[in-house]
């Protein structure tokens, strides 16, 4: 299948999916979400794949939400909610990461922030580039999360430091990433495609049966009670009043750097 927003590639038992928008690093729209979902979807049900890998072109893994698009269509932003056709997609592919029998490994090579970072989340196992650059900004912008940060993010690094990035918004590093457990490992930039293609080699020769049966029993030992929570997270409304002022003048701002 063509893709116009993402790019796919076999080799062996290891898929890999490519997000190919570099020019707006990788954010994301219904469009590029759907085509995911898409992918995931039809390598899901390839038994010849064990492994998928999934990273972005050029120097982003994924920015989070294009919100050039989300302010051109002229959505309800006042209670801090991106709207349900990114909402919904969004939550589509993070689902389907998690469910889907293959191992998933996130190859995060470059800036990862916000919507990104929760779809780095629904990952099995993250190797992050060390000079990658993440962090929460839903609250410099007056968005609230509505894809699982609340309910991942302090199941990878506690609560207080989840609190701490996520009010915060500060950004970090790639090697402080690994550090507080969002990534199994950090590496030099250099390196990050050996390192990912040595794991996934070493999970690919393994019982791809093994493998679907660790995914459910980890699941079953991780989630008690985070399908409550990602509800909660995601029907519940909250008043935001200053979301729209904030996104136009940071709009205006990365204007004003081209």
């Amino acid at each position: 299948m063509t893709y116009a927003h993402i790019i796919v590639e076999r080799d062996g038992p290891t898929a890999t999916i490519i997000l190919n928008r570099p020019d707006a690093m990788n954010a994301l729209t219904p469009e590029i979400l759907g085509e995911t979902h898409d992918a995931l979807s039809e390598i899901a049900d390839d038994g010849a794949i064990n492994v998928v890998v999934v990273t972005g072109a050029g120097r982003a893994f994924c920015a989070g939400v294009d919100l050039k698009a989300l302010q051109a269509k002229g959505h309800d932003i006042s209670q801090g909610n991106v709207g349900d056709d990114l909402n919904n997609a969004a939550q589509a592919v993070l689902e389907k990461i998690e469910a889907m029998p293959q191992a998933t490994i996130a190859k995060v090579n470059g800036f990862c922030f916000t919507g990104g970072m929760e779809l780095m989340l629904a990952f099995d196992i993250v190797i992050i580039a060390e000079e990658a650059k993440l962090g929460d900004t839903h609250a410099i912008l007056g968005f609230r999360p509505s894809w699982g940060m609340t309910q991942r993010l302090p199941r990878k690094v506690g609560t207080m430091r989840a609190k701490e990035l996520s009010f915060t918004a500060r950004t970090f590093s790639g090697a402080e990433a690994a550090a507080m457990g969002l990534a199994l490992e950090a590496v030099p930039l250099a390196e990050l495609d050996a390192r990912v293609e040595q794991l996934a080699t070493a999970i690919g020769r393994n019982s791809p049966g093994s493998i679907r049966a660790y995914k459910d029993l980890y699941s079953q030992a991780n989630n008690a009670g985070l399908d409550a929570g990602l509800e909660y997270e995601r029907v519940t409304d909250y008043e935001i009043p200053d979301v729209t002022q904030r996104l136009g003048d940071f709009l205006a701002k990365l204007g004003g750097k081209g």
